[in-house]
């Protein structure tokens, strides 16, 4: 099904890192496991892959792990514990349990209409266009803390997100904005219509908003008073 006129939101890679809080040893895991790619002349980590979920993990002698390729936040933290769990199985002594963190999710997504770039320029906040060097328009979006990259055609790359669901709110968000300016323009009379964002994943984000909003809030008096002393 071709992307033109249809908005559409793509989760393309979940970038997760894990900490094991103990020290690996790579050589043992080469020994065991032969299909691994590890080249400590290049680079200090070993690149574990699995078949499913279709991923790539960073082992490093330090015991962090980083985790590429996975499809979804879920999809990350189950190849992290599958490549622990395999490991594990074949002899090489993991103690603890890893703690797992999203670092990035990168992911696609269309709006089904044109976006005037030229004006966009200036009717968004914190842009970067330089059409002679890169087609696309640079935007950094302070809530959620994401940058998304703009094309004519209606496409975005949205980069920076820690959560899926920041994804969708950036995405709707970002569309509600260039329909308030006038910066989008759709051929059809009917307006293509994002995925729904799930209620109660939309109310635990909301929630984790407001209370970063008031530790920081709270966070400020107190370097105020410091600076006073």
């Amino acid at each position: 099904m071709s992307d033109k006129g249809r908005a559409f939101i793509n989760i393309e890679n979940v970038v997760a890192s894990a900490t094991l809080k103990q020290q690996i040893d790579l050589n043992a895991i080469v020994r065991v496991f032969p299909g691994v790619e590890y080249r400590p002349e290049q680079f200090p980590g070993l690149v574990y892959r699995l078949k499913k979920p279709k991923t790539a993990t960073l082992i490093f002698s330090s015991g962090k792990m980083v985790c590429t390729g996975a499809k979804s936040e879920r999809q990350a933290r189950k190849a992290v514990l599958k490549v622990i769990d395999e490991l594990k199985r074949d002899g090489i002594v993991i103690l603890g349990k890893p703690d797992i963190t999203i670092q990035n999710i990168v992911a696609s997504a269309g709006l089904g209409g044109y976006i005037d770039l030229e004006k966009a320029t200036y009717g968004l906040k914190k842009t970067m266009y330089e059409p002679e060097q890169f087609p696309g328009l640079i935007y950094r979006m302070d809530e959620p803390k994401v940058v998304i990259l703009l094309f004519a055609s209606g496409k975005l790359v949205c980069t920076g997100a820690k959560r899926e669901i920041q994804v969708g709110i950036a995405v709707n968000k970002l569309q509600q904005i260039l329909e308030s300016k006038s910066l989008i323009f759709y051929e059809g009379t009917e307006k293509p219509r994002l995925p729904p964002l799930p209620a109660k994943e939309l109310e635990k984000e909301q929630l984790k908003v407001e209370q970063a909003k008031a530790k920081l809030a709270k966070e400020k008096p107190e370097e105020k008073d410091e600076a006073e002393d």
